[in-house]
């Protein structure tokens, strides 16, 4: 298909384009995941268990949770400055 057909479809509404894509090619820009290895203190590992246990969620879960919220509070913090 031309990318005028494509775009034709697209613009007119006339049906889902979904059909039309190669989704096998599909990426996320910046949430491939990339494996690191941290180490943590005991009682971190302890609290960080106790925590994802309270919430119903992985040990990795909540450190991604954790890690995003305070990342996105030090980019906010700049923004404002």
């Amino acid at each position: 298909m031309k990318a005028e057909e494509f775009d034709k479809i697209f613009d007119d509404d006339q049906e889902d384009i979904i059909e039309y894509l190669d989704l096998s090619t599909i990426r996320r820009p910046n949430l491939e995941p990339k494996r690191i290895n941290i180490d943590f203190p005991t009682w971190m590992v302890k609290k960080l268990d106790e925590e994802a246990q309270h919430i119903g969620v992985s040990r990795q879960a909540i450190i991604k949770t954790w890690l995003a919220d305070k990342i996105m509070q030090i980019e906010h913090h700049k923004v404002a400055v």
